[in-house]
């Protein structure tokens, strides 16, 4: 009976999955929300469907509202006015779309900043504040299939943090000591910028940032312009090179040190370092080109155009994969150095699963967390770390009691998304399938998701079809007891493994 309902659960979760393209697919049902909408506009009318409102969300079961419906983003250009840490500072968010319905009005994801004005196309539009929606009337309707400008000027507010009971902690704006950093996963970046905010849409970004005298900042992609003004403040522009997540934004502002070096293939590599941690986190973040070379061996070729480590001088709880420039705590890289090897392994794993392959929805992180606690487990393992199998058969041993407390891997809630079964227990979910279908199968299949995902969103379905493909047998009935349901199943090749009993 269990089996027969993981399965049926497998089933209803599976039908949510399936591949989208890079920039992101909004829902365009168009559903209404909050009234009636703008009145038509007779061209509009004339070409195709009425005019209606854009879908608050794109509905994801865990978080419904995140993201929006009614318009694909094409690019985002960020404008930062920095002025001093914890203090607001004028901004503005320009958004190219294409819209995928007929609008009425849609929304943006907006939350924790003063709002000033929003124009579409350059003619001031209505809007409106509700909850962490922006609801935008524009004065003429949008024609289905039309580009279309979105230009959104308030006040940021770098104070604005959110708090989680999981992993996760705290996010959003993270103070520094001389400026700031961004930590935006899970859905954070609203507070930073009005965004279509969704693991699965993802799109270009400009970063144009002004710093007072004597402070750098950065961002995700490549630095394509710095010009000092007559004022003496610093105008740094930077492009994100490819498509990303807004959970994967980087902005961090700060007195840094940029250190240059390569990696395999002449990679470029790019730390960036508060200025008096340099030389203490030297040892540590040398070693990036050889993590790069260890998972290029089994994933294949690094899914970027450049790579670094930012260096958090804060006491940021996590490290975070933020798109070609890594976050990690400066506790991180002071102290052992396997303990920090694992982190660093693990936030570059993550380039090419959740960064390059994204999940298609927030149930599907497992294939994002699980991937870099299997491979930062099995780095450790080979450079002076407990052994693979060591670590498995302790998280086997708990199994039973993460699916009671925080949901089986695929079967999280929102409230436990970053617990401990999206880490260690769905490594061992891949472990376990590594054990039932030999080395040599699991490493192509391994690279066979990467490839065939890179850059794209997928889910848990793409996953259990590919496997299946690449191993030639149907791994459904495998795969499914390890992914739904309260019960662990018995690990393939060691019947002497037992889970521990549940305690309430």
């Amino acid at each position: 009976m269990e089996t027969m309902t993981a399965r049926h659960a497998l089933r209803a979760a599976l039908a949510l999955t399936g591949a989208v393209a890079l920039t992101g697919t909004g829902c365009s049902a168009g559903v209404p929300h909050r009234g009636q909408g703008a009145a038509l506009g007779a061209s509009a009318a004339a070409s195709g469907p009425a005019p209606s409102p854009g879908a608050p969300g794109i509905g994801d079961p865990l978080m419904p509202l995140d993201g929006n419906g009614g318009y694909t983003v094409r690019r985002y250009t960020l404008d930062l006015d920095w002025r001093a840490p914890e203090t607001p500072f004028p901004a503005g968010t320009t958004i190219s779309a294409t819209a995928t319905q007929a609008l009425s009005r849609f929304d943006l994801d907006f939350a924790g900043n003063t709002l000033h004005g929003v124009t579409v196309d350059g003619t001031p539009a209505a809007a409106v504040r509700d909850g962490d929606e922006l609801v935008v009337t524009p004065a003429r309707p949008i024609r289905r299939g039309s580009t279309f400008t979105v230009h959104v000027a308030y006040t940021a507010d770098p104070t604005q943090r959110r708090r989680r009971s999981d992993a996760i902690r705290e996010y959003g704006w993270v103070p520094t000591p001389d400026g700031t950093l961004i930590c935006a996963q899970p859905d954070g970046a609203k507070m930073v910028f009005p965004v279509n905010d969704h693991p699965s849409l993802r799109a270009p970004v400009t970063f144009r940032i002004t710093t007072p005298p004597g402070l750098g900042a950065v961002a995700n992609g490549r630095l394509v312009d710095r010009v000092r003004r007559p004022d003496g403040r610093v105008r740094w522009t930077y492009d994100s090179e490819e498509p990303i997540a807004a959970q994967l934004v980087q902005m961090a502002i700060g007195k840094f040190a940029f250190v240059d070096s390569k990696g395999p293939h002449g990679l470029p590599v790019r730390d960036v370092v508060p200025d008096g941690l340099v030389t203490d986190t030297e040892a540590d973040r040398s070693l990036t080109p050889q993590h790069l070379a260890w998972l290029e061996q089994r994933l294949g070729p690094y899914p970027f155009r450049r790579y670094g480590v930012l260096v958090g001088d804060t006491d940021l709880p996590v490290a975070l994969e933020t798109q070609s420039l890594s976050v990690v705590p400066k506790d991180d890289l002071l102290g052992d150095r396997v303990d920090a090897e694992r982190n660093l392994v693990h936030e570059l794993t993550h380039h090419w699963t959740g960064d390059s392959v994204a999940i298609r929805r927030w149930s599907d992180l497992w294939l994002s967390e699980g991937h870099a606690r299997f491979y930062e487990r099995l780095y450790s393992a080979e450079h002076g770390g407990v052994s693979m199998e060591d670590a498995m058969r302790t998280a086997y041993e708990q199994h039973d009691q993460w699916r009671h407390d925080d949901g089986a891997p695929a079967e999280p809630t929102e409230p436990t998304l970053f617990k401990v079964m999206r880490y260690d227990g769905s490594a061992l979910v891949l472990y376990a399938l590594r054990e039932k279908v030999g080395d040599d199968t699991f490493d192509r299949i391994e690279r066979a998701w990467v490839t065939r995902y890179r850059g794209r969103a997928a889910g848990t379905r793409d996953f259990v079809a590919l496997a299946s493909e690449v191993a030639g047998e149907d791994l459904t009935p495998f795969l499914t007891p390890w992914l739904y349901g309260p019960d662990t199943p018995p690990m393939p090749g060691h019947p002497d493994w037992h889970v521990d009993p549940v305690e309430d």
